[in-house]
């Protein structure tokens, strides 16, 4: 993969905790910050992935990738009944609604907790990278959780510029990686089989669906 300029950390930051949300995102991002030469591990703490077989792969996926840059991968609780009780009330919440909101508060809360406790002072996702995403809604979020923090900074670099979202594409086709078709959590798998029967496709079916070169 070839980029034209390296990027730098803000701030005057030293080192990265990127939270990732699944190895198709985060390809892109791994792949850029080890060309640039910036000192980071993977933390994944995704609890609204369902069902269990789904999350599984979407973790194990990482961890492959991961291991095959030699980048250390922290592998946080799959806390679901913590998820499903922060959200309640919120089911019916439209994609980029409250509900994602209080979503990724949890998610970065946890990533914060976790760098402040181990050394890290900069924290960013790769969740920004999806089009499918509000990069506004994640990055107000963001900052807020790390505003709690003292010494701890939120990075809102826009992974999708500059041919990222593209090059995200090709590294998922290049690895073969699994081809998410939800964004992860019941409600989303919900609406998007709903959409699908609507228009004449079938449900989607957890673990067969691959990127193809």
């Amino acid at each position: 993969m070839q980029y034209k300029d390296k990027i730098s950390l803000p701030d005057g930051c030293n080192k990265l905790l990127l939270h990732s949300c699944c190895a198709p995102c985060s390809g892109e991002l791994i792949e850029f910050l080890i060309f640039s030469e910036i000192k980071f591990s993977i933390f994944f703490y995704n609890p609204n992935i369902h069902p269990l077989k789904e999350y599984n792969i979407r973790k194990e996926e990482n961890i492959k990738f991961a291991k095959k840059h030699n980048i250390e991968f922290i592998d946080a609780d799959y806390d679901v009944i913590n998820w499903f009780n922060k959200v309640k009330g919120f089911e019916k919440c439209p994609e980029r609604g409250e509900r994602c909101s209080i979503c990724f508060d949890m998610r970065f809360e946890k990533t914060a907790q976790y760098a402040i406790n181990n050394g890290f002072d900069i924290i960013t996702s790769s969740l920004g990278i999806s089009r499918w995403k509000d990069l506004e809604q994640i990055n107000r979020i963001g900052l807020l959780v790390a505003n709690k923090y003292k010494n701890l900074k939120y990075w809102t670099y826009n992974w999708r510029k500059n041919g990222g979202s593209q090059r995200m594409i090709t590294i998922s086709k290049r690895e073969n990686f699994y081809k998410q078709e939800y964004c992860g959590c019941s409600y989303s798998l919900r609406d998007t089989n709903i959409h699908r029967i609507q228009h004449g496709k079938n449900k989607i079916q957890i673990g067969i669906n691959f990127y193809k070169n």
